[in-house]
């Protein structure tokens, strides 16, 4: 699966768009702990809206909350609604949309905002549950991070939401780097001197962990660097209006403050996926998750702050998918499978003597997951094998899908080149096997 992002822009048409007071601190403890899920480089956390368990992705390059698929939580109700019509990256149209304010939202029963404003997309076309292999709700930006210190640990997949009374101890504070950010849009950005294979650059980039690429640059907003000519065209996300693409390269360095990162891999969008954004002055891209994981992070929206320390990841190596393909989680489906059984029989002369009878079988059904190839690129290794968008995956390896989660299928297509992969798929009533080799091309 190629890495997927998701990176959004927002024009709202509806009036009354006045901000709320935001989340609450109910706890008397020092820092709230809660969970997430990491998968592709993205952090997903659970809440509860209006009562209802729902899981979001957590995205710094989002303003509002916004709610995408409901994944059988018919039960949810939601406050004064209106009609708003949205327009995000992809393309210039609109799409139609509702806003609902005066929601509940809850945090692990201590982190609670009582009048929460929840876009709504009706498009169930926008839905990237598959992309990721487990239900996905909607996201949540701004609102989280604005009231509180919020610190990310990717190591211990935990995020402390540190209590706005008391301060964190200075002891702690001293083991990070500290550094000034500033906010547009209600989006943080780091301004400083990079430095792009040992040429200096000036500009700005923003902070988007909801971005699983290491950077994203636009090449038409950095004048004095030319990106290497060795790149191939890919599928670089979604937003509103469909699919965006662009070109994917890497860079033998990319340097701010004092950290230094070797051979990073970096995308590049279109100009046309690039047309609805409301730029930052002197923007050049993006610093998303393949970086952010190498660090424990804290945000400080409201001193406009960010603190970083490298992990045990910081000098791992950059990767991407070699295959080529990408893979959509499509749901369970139950599967007979067959079960061979030993059979005892009992001697009729003694209790003590048991010997081994003929084997029978028998059959039970298995729930296993669906996986499906969502988009193959063009003369990639699983495109000249002769795989094809639509394939349905039924094994791996000589492994059963069931043995993998979509996490560790994208693990194995940017595991090493020259790694042997082999696919037995179902193409319309055919079972069929393929065998390729990753491949760098970079």
């Amino acid at each position: 699966m190629k890495i997927f992002l998701i990176f959004l822009s927002f024009l709202f048409f509806s009036p009354n768009l006045i901000g709320q007071e935001g989340f609450q601190y109910y706890s008397k403890k020092d820092k709230v702990t809660i969970p997430f899920q990491f998968i592709n480089n993205l952090i997903f956390i659970p809440l509860k809206v209006n009562g209802v368990d729902l899981t979001f992705l957590l995205d710094t390059g989002v303003e509002e909350s916004i709610l995408f698929s409901l994944e059988d939580k018919e039960e949810l109700k939601f406050n004064n609604v209106e009609k708003i019509k949205l327009r995000g990256l992809g393309n210039s149209d609109f799409i139609e949309g509702l806003k609902s304010s005066g929601n509940l939202v809850v945090f692990k029963d201590d982190i609670v905002d009582q009048k929460h404003d929840i876009y709504i997309i009706l498009d169930e076309e926008f839905n990237f549950s598959g992309s990721v292999g487990i239900p996905v709700n909607g996201i949540i930006g701004y609102q989280f991070f604005k009231n509180f210190k919020v610190e990310i640990n990717y190591l211990s997949q935990k995020i402390y939401i540190h209590n706005p009374s008391k301060e964190i101890k200075k002891r702690k504070m001293n083991k990070f780097l500290e550094v000034d950010i500033f906010f547009h849009n209600n989006k943080p950005y780091y301004s400083t001197l990079f430095e792009f294979d040992n040429q200096k650059v000036d500009g700005k980039l923003l902070l988007d962990i909801g971005n699983s690429d290491a950077f994203w640059f636009f090449s038409n907003r950095i004048k004095s660097y030319t990106f290497s000519n060795q790149s191939f065209e890919d599928f670089l996300g979604k937003g509103f209006n469909g699919d965006i693409f662009g070109k994917r390269t890497k860079l033998n360095s990319f340097s701010f403050e004092d950290f230094r990162f070797k051979n990073p891999y970096v995308a590049i969008p279109d100009s046309t996926s690039l047309s609805n954004i409301k730029w930052a002055e002197s923007r050049i891209g993006s610093i998303g998750g393949e970086v952010f994981k190498r660090f424990n992070i804290i945000f400080d929206y409201k001193n406009s702050k960010l603190y970083l320390k490298k992990n045990k990841k910081f000098n791992d190596p950059f990767e991407y998918n070699m295959s080529g393909i990408e893979i959509n989680h499509a749901g369970l489906q139950w599967i007979q499978e067959e079960v061979k059984m030993n059979v005892l029989t009992r001697d009729q002369t003694s209790y003590e003597n048991i010997t081994k009878g003929s084997d029978s079988f028998k059959y039970k059904f298995v729930l296993k997951p669906i996986y499906v190839i969502a988009n193959i690129r063009k003369d990639s290794p699983a495109d000249l094998c002769g795989l094809k968008k639509g394939d349905i995956i039924v094994s791996i390896n000589s492994h059963g899908t069931d043995r993998y989660s979509l996490q560790e299928v994208n693990n194995l297509l940017k595991s090493q080149e020259g790694k042997k992969i082999i696919f037995e798929v179902d193409r319309g009533n055919r079972r069929m096997k393929f065998t390729f080799y990753l491949k760098s091309i970079l």
